[in-house]
């Protein structure tokens, strides 16, 4: 692959001086007033630099002036006021979610920066915006809509040091950090919605309800041959028909069309491990704190996308857009058996029995898995060890732990029942769009109630939480329901999500992450439930 600096340590330090042409003269300009001109700051400072949320917002805004078919809104902020913005791009009037909805085209969501050191999505994204617009890439607008939000984390992204994810390839000049800036990873906010901007994406998430989303990432450590790795949701209580569309579907045909035009191999994510006495590959974790997985639970398309670190930075960059294009070229020509999928999803998940917990699933027989290798550089400026992909490919075969399945379930039930004193509850069930009834005077129900027999809590707080597991039943129970208690019918289409919300075994729901108050072995879990 072309690659347009070498990152020795000679070259590097003759960027020192060379960097300011590179970037027109002005680090923090655009490049350009014109959308033609525009370049990220990754590409005018020759790779060695990547965007900050002024530059992004900068490209942004003049790509919004460019054309009559790309609005610029405003997502949400982040926990320091940075406003986190969305381009919609597509043949609507404005860019509210009622012009986008009403447009019947399919929606995609299109998110990069969630961790800030994992630079590519970011870069991609706007290198996308200023191709598509400008007329010189694929136009998928006949039958989509765009939106586009290349700098979730901007507070983490502004935290730049040299020594952030200290052996990736690149951005030479540093990059942001993971967390945001209340030290929370935002991937793994999406249930407990602690940060604003969680709380910013589900609100997006319940206005536009986008049909797919697409979250960009770098990986960590492992070193195999791919360019790129990618995951559909993997809870294994995410809609079959939405997986089975990726898996079937989707990645085959990405995966086939991006060797055949650039030779690279893409693969389902994971890392190489050992595993009951073997190699093993394994994937991530399949709980919806992770944006994927939670965008699966609201039955929605989710694709993960991990460019493999120790590319080149530019190297990081061109893998991701070309993904990036691929699922664009899939979403516009199967948009029907998307909208299909979703709906079909969005149908009634009662009497069903769906997991609570789950542990990952080996496959029946070994794969063969790409490894690769990396050489050793200097970074020039630190003169910390940074690893550089060789064009080392190893078969390898090996047990695959890349789905979960149930190791424990429920039923889900016709209603949840919310006493109007569980504040925390009912706040975060609103965030997250679910549907609730007040009840307007008391009521009497044959119901269940949960009998807690043991309670157990995390020693240590994780992501500012203590993590709490409960053991105990549902039992039959008439429920004296006083007014202002909050009815949860399940027969919605976010009740898949409610379910693992309220769920008192659920291992992501509400909870899991403490914010039930009261619970103590012998006594009830204060949500109760009608099957």
């Amino acid at each position: 692959m072309r690659t347009t600096l070498a990152f020795s340590l000679a070259t590097a330090l003759a960027l020192t001086t060379g960097c300011g042409a590179a970037a027109g003269g002005d680090p923090d300009s655009s490049g350009g007033s014109s959308l033609a001109d525009l370049q990220t700051r990754g590409e005018r400072t020759g790779w060695v630099e990547t965007s900050s949320h002024a530059d992004v917002m900068r490209f942004l805004e003049v790509a919004a002036a460019s054309s009559d078919r790309a609005h610029l809104e405003t997502m949400g902020y982040t926990n320091e006021g940075r406003a986190i913005p969305l381009l919609v791009i597509g043949d609507v009037a404005d860019g509210s979610p009622e012009t986008v909805r009403a447009s019947g085209k399919l929606r995609v969501y299109l998110q990069g920066n969630i961790h800030a050191g994992e630079v590519p999505g970011k870069e991609a994204l706007q290198m996308l915006v200023r191709e598509l617009l400008s007329g010189r890439s694929a136009d998928w607008t006949d039958q989509l809509v765009l939106l586009v939000n290349p700098i979730y984390n901007a507070d983490g992204n502004e935290r730049v040091a040299l020594g952030n994810r200290p052996r990736q390839h690149g951005p030479l000049g540093g990059m942001g950090q993971r967390p945001n800036a209340q030290g929370f990873d935002l991937n793994r906010d999406h249930m407990k919605l602690d940060s604003p901007e969680a709380r910013s994406f589900v609100s997006m998430m319940n206005r536009y309800d986008p049909e797919v989303g697409v979250d960009l990432h770098t990986t960590n450590g492992t070193r195999h041959a791919y360019h790129l790795t990618y995951s559909p949701p993997l809870h294994p209580g995410a809609p079959e028909e939405v997986v089975d569309l990726l898996r079937d579907v989707a990645f085959p045909e990405i995966t086939s069309a991006i060797r055949d035009a650039d030779g690279w191999e893409f693969y389902y994510y994971g890392n190489q491990s050992m595993r009951n006495g073997e190699l093993a590959w394994a994937t991530f974790d399949h709980r919806p704190r992770f944006n994927n997985n939670y965008v699966g639970l609201r039955n929605r398309v989710a694709i993960l996308s991990e460019a493999y670190a120790y590319l080149t930075y530019e190297d990081r960059v061109r893998a991701t857009y070309r993904f990036v294009e691929e699922i664009l070229h899939w979403a516009r020509d199967d948009a029907d058996a998307i909208r299909a999928a979703v709906d079909a999803a969005d149908a009634s998940v009662v009497g069903q029995t769906l997991p609570t917990r789950a542990v990952p699933e080996p496959s029946d027989t070994l794969v063969t898995i790409l490894m690769g290798d990396v050489e050793q550089e200097r970074h020039p400026w630190t003169g910390a060890t940074i690893l550089r992909r060789t064009d080392t490919v190893e078969p390898t075969p090996m047990r695959e732990y890349g789905t979960f399945m149930a190791s424990d379930t429920e039923v889900a039930p016709a209603t949840y029942y919310v006493p109007p004193e569980a504040a925390a509850i009912i706040d975060r069930l609103t965030a997250h769009g679910v549907q609730m009834r007040e009840l307007a005077g008391p009521e009497t129900v044959e119901g269940e109630s949960f009998r807690i027999d043991a309670v157990d809590v995390a020693d240590n707080p994780f992501q500012g939480r203590n993590e709490v597991t409960l053991t105990g039943g549902w039992s039959p129970e008439q429920l004296r329901l006083p007014a202002g208690t909050r009815e949860v019918t399940v027969a919605q289409p976010l009740g898949r999500l409610a379910f693992y919300l309220l769920e008192p075994r659920s291992d992501d729901g509400l909870v899991a992450w403490g914010l039930v108050d009261g619970l103590e072995p012998g006594g009830r879990y204060p949500v109760a439930r009608v099957r």
